[in-house]
């Protein structure tokens, strides 16, 4: 089926929020070690900053969820473009770390209502033929956001510093204008605006082992994906002592091979169902690992980084559709999100954990991200199996 202008016009302006959301939030973690120096304390203390930001974001999908099933996803997703952008853009003036903890946090909450609204405009506007490539597509915004940061930092770190840095925070905001010109309200929202909705907790209690299984499942999952990313540019620059240039270039091969992961993958799900695309890929990591997390060559590492985000980044691109399939009709603008970023709250200790086990085992990062990576991996590939399988399906009667 062709898709009308309109529907082009979402899928993008969805991509580019989540892709601009995801910019923000990696600008963080490739200057840890600066803000650590400017501010008298060490890596580990700083990692705090990308904890808070993950804990918080259950709190952002919860409140911009249901005021998007309330008010309609487009209005709530401009709305949280802004205040992401702002915030990230406030970062670069903290006076001390305290100060920046806190703005990291009501970062969080601003970032954690993006990919639920954004995901449910998206896949409720799109036929349901295309839903596998676009979960790909979509989801490959993160690393497209990623490797935006990465460019950044290659590029204008040494000249504008880590509160420059920051600043870039604010060109997100833009996208709203065009979401404003260019983007229509979602077709089963408007057809279900006026009808009664049971509420949130209702629904969550009738289905309470899909939400229990959805949270424990989104749990593995951001583990997989920050644990194999966050602590990915302080591995380089600590652990290796790669010069800027060289931790971007590692930086861009990896998240080619995520977004080629994440489209390739999503794509895959629609012939060979969401279940098996996410174990197919989950599994990929594991023989990817040695390589990965124990080479010491920048070429070697690259290669590693590039086919072990193929798997992180494969698996996840099933995501956006597989939840939305799942989500009860009532809920979807919150259903989605708040599981994900529930999910992201019991995985929001992964940094900490993993720059202690670092610290614990002579600044040995390679082997606590490994260690990480694949027992989650393992976790994914069997829990992935007592899901759902619903592609194909009509949104509007789930």
């Amino acid at each position: 089926m062709a898709w009308t202008k309109a529907q082009r016009q979402t899928v993008f302006a969805c991509y580019l929020g989540w892709t601009l959301d995801a910019f923000d939030f990696f600008l963080m973690v490739f200057v840890l070690k600066d803000i650590a120096r400017e501010f008298g304390t060490d890596i580990e203390a700083v990692s705090w900053a990308t904890m808070l930001t993950l804990a918080a974001r259950p709190i952002g999908a919860l409140i911009f969820g249901r005021l998007a099933d309330r008010f309609g996803r487009r209005p709530v997703l401009m709305a949280n473009i802004v205040l992401y952008s702002v915030l990230g853009f406030s970062s670069a003036f903290a006076p001390n770390l305290i100060v920046l903890l806190v703005l990291r946090t009501l970062f969080g909450v601003a970032m954690g209502g993006e990919w639920g609204v954004g995901s449910s405009l998206t896949m409720e506007s799109i036929p349901k033929e295309s839903r596998g490539f676009v979960s790909g597509l979509l989801q490959a915004g993160y690393p497209s956001g990623y490797l935006l940061a990465t460019l950044a930092f290659g590029q204008l770190f040494e000249h504008i510093g880590w509160r420059g840095m920051f600043m870039l925070s604010l060109l997100p905001a833009l996208l709203t204008l065009y979401i404003r010109r260019n983007v229509p309200e979602s077709p089963s929202w408007e057809a279900a605006r006026h009808h009664d909705k049971p509420g949130l907790l209702e629904t969550i209690v009738a289905q309470w082992r899909l939400s229990l299984y959805a949270i424990a499942l989104m749990t593995c999952f951001n583990f997989f994906s920050h644990g194999t990313q966050d602590m990915y540019p302080t591995f380089l620059r600590v652990q290796h002592k790669f010069d800027p240039h060289t931790v971007q270039m590692i930086g861009i091969c990896l998240n080619v091979g995520a977004i080629i992961g994440g489209l390739s993958v999503g794509a895959l799900s629609e012939k060979i169902g969401r279940r098996n695309a996410i174990t197919l890929a989950a599994l990929f990591a594991l023989p990817v690992l040695p390589l990965w997390a124990f080479s010491s060559t920048p070429l070697m590492l690259a290669a590693g980084a590039f086919l072990m985000q193929i798997a992180v980044q494969g698996a996840w691109g099933v995501i956006p559709a597989h939840l939305n399939e799942i989500s009860p009709l009532a809920v979807r603008a919150t259903f989605p999100g708040l599981v994900y970023q529930l999910g992201n709250l019991l995985a929001s200790v992964n940094s900490p954990m993993q720059a202690h086990m670092a610290k614990t085992n002579g600044g040995d990062y390679g082997l606590a991200m490994a260690i990480v990576a694949g027992l989650v991996a393992l976790a994914i590939a069997i829990l992935i199996r007592f899901s759902r399988e619903r592609r194909g399906e009509s949104m509007s009667a789930l």
